[in-house]
């Protein structure tokens, strides 16, 4: 449910490793003062502060660091890949016609082939070593992609199935809500202070266990209000999608503290990897939304 790839820890931990002595100030822990915190829990201006009379801090390899451009190409590169792999995991489903709906629109019954589970966990693995191993992200977030996109576009053929025109409706929100939170953010309307933060991550937190529960009470037989179409269902549902569509802010800001930080380059494919990590997220909560809504 949360969204791992873009710790903080682990852009102060690449950034770290890849400036001079002493230069990623201040760190952990730094003194509270009435600025807000950044993505590294650093003072928002205090680096600078900092860093004032020294020269530039850049990435070990002559100056080649992390750039706002190279981080939207990078995620307009996988988001492609996604896209792609989703029409060909869409066509691997198999619709079988049923019945018509109330509006006249045919139904179907809808078989995910065995091998798109085994993608999908596939997928899941690479996603831990790219978590784990940030300098491979050029070559394994690609690769995610695709695995992510296969299993996605499935996943939403059933939806299609049970639900006609679904899926165009959570693809419009997804965007709606995307270009919505990146304006608030990059306008300052919503600033991202150490307490929205604790907030979003103790919702997200929160969220994961809840699912968690919930398998469990389902393996033991029970029936859970998670997936309901009940009012606390869609009441769930609601508050789990406005807490994907606040991690987004997350988002956002840890990839502007690691490019004020210059983090290195290839941390431009990791953050595109962990944003569209988020989107994926937003997405499919979106569309369990709009499901429970029209069930």
């Amino acid at each position: 449910m949360t969204n791992p790839a873009l710790n903080p820890k682990i852009f102060e931990r690449e950034t770290a490793a890849n400036q001079p002595q002493g230069a990623f100030e201040p760190g952990w822990g730094s003194p509270a003062a009435d600025l807000p915190l950044n993505a590294f829990g650093t003072e928002a201006g205090a680096a600078g502060a900092a860093t004032a009379g020294r020269p530039p801090v850049v990435a070990a390899g002559g100056g080649d660091t992390m750039r706002v451009g190279g981080t939207v190409s990078a995620t307009a590169i996988l988001l492609l890949f996604l896209m792609v792999a989703g029409v060909f995991g869409w066509n691997a489903v198999t619709l079988t016609p049923t019945v018509e709906n109330a509006a006249g629109q045919q139904l179907y019954d809808a078989a995910i082939p065995s091998w798109i589970y085994v993608t999908y966990f596939a997928t899941f693995i690479l996603a831990m070593v790219t978590i784990f191993k940030p300098r491979m992200a050029r070559i394994t977030a690609p690769i995610y992609a695709i695995g992510e996109g296969l299993f996605l576009g499935s996943f939403s053929a059933i939806f299609e199935a049970y639900y006609p025109g679904i899926v165009l409706q959570a693809v419009l929100l997804t965007l709606g809500i995307f270009v919505t939170m990146l304006v608030m953010f990059a306008t300052g309307t919503i600033r991202v202070t150490q307490k929205l933060r604790m907030i979003i991550i103790c919702g997200m937190v929160g969220v994961m266990f809840t699912y968690l529960a919930s398998l469990i009470w389902s393996i033991f037989g029970g029936d859970s209000f998670v997936y309901s179409t009940s009012g606390w269902g869609i009441g769930f549902s609601v508050l789990v999608v406005v807490i994907a569509s606040l991690n987004l802010l997350l988002n956002f800001d840890f990839i502007k503290t690691a490019i004020d930080y210059r983090a290195p380059r290839y941390m431009e494919w990791y953050a595109a990897f962990g944003l569209m990590v988020a989107l994926v997220w937003l997405y499919t909560e979106i569309l369990r939304l709009l499901s429970k809504l029209r069930g």
